[in-house]
């Protein structure tokens, strides 16, 4: 699926729901239903600098795709963290760093976040698109990479 058609499932997803806060409720009970990352995958290596919460982003390329899998030590940014990575799973690092759309400003996610926790979550998407960057002409079953 696009990135366009994707950005406009979830803000259809969530236009379902008026309230702000009661949005952010929404993302962070869908976070809580994915696995938290394993001990042996917190490590700094997998740790996303800038970010003020404890975050960690495994991304991986497979099948010519990237995918992304995080955990993060704060609720909130576990849950708009996790909104990211599917948001870029499973689509080519072209495509990715085609594209500037950010996701949580274009649901309005971001709108009510303080800015140390917007510079964060900015800070998670800049590595995300930086490991697509790195992986512009990998083959396509590359192992994992450091995200920073």
């Amino acid at each position: 699926m696009p990135l366009t058609r994707r950005l406009q499932q979830v803000i259809e997803d969530l236009a379902a729901v008026d309230d702000p806060q009661e949005r952010l409720a929404l993302v962070i009970d869908r976070a809580k239903r994915i696995p938290p990352l394993a001990p042996a995958e917190r490590v700094d290596v997998n740790r996303v600098a800038g970010c003020v919460s404890v975050v960690w982003i495994i991304p991986v390329m497979r099948g010519g795709v990237c995918e992304f899998r995080s955990d993060a030590e704060s609720p909130v940014v576990r849950g708009l963290l996790a909104l990211l990575c599917d948001y870029y799973s499973g689509v080519p690092p072209g495509t990715i760093v085609a594209s500037e759309t950010d996701p949580l400003e274009q649901t309005g996610l971001a709108r009510n976040l303080s800015p140390t926790r917007r510079n964060g979550l900015a800070s998670a998407r800049t590595a995300i698109r930086a490991f697509a960057t790195r992986n512009l002409s990998a083959p396509p079953a590359t192992a994992a990479r450091p995200v920073s």
